[in-house]
């Protein structure tokens, strides 16, 4: 058995909380911070609001959004 195989038999004896706090450290160890995408979304997001204010966009009600999500 592979030491990883070994590893998630383990974590799987875990409480859930325990589980996620496992997720939370190997996301954050793998999904590091990259300050260059973190400034195009920054700007992205100003140019959307940008847009919002100027009356160029429709803003879309939370629940209509969310209803394409819904479980039938």
């Amino acid at each position: 058995m592979t030491a990883a195989v070994e590893l998630v038999h383990q974590i799987e004896k875990l409480p859930p909380i325990e589980r996620v706090k496992i997720v939370d450290i190997v996301m954050r160890d793998v999904m590091r911070p990259d300050a260059d995408i973190d400034k195009v979304w920054a700007q992205e997001a100003l140019r959307r609001w940008d847009a919002y204010k100027k009356g160029e966009v429709k803003p879309v009600p939370y629940e209509e959004v969310m209803s394409k999500y819904k479980k039938s």
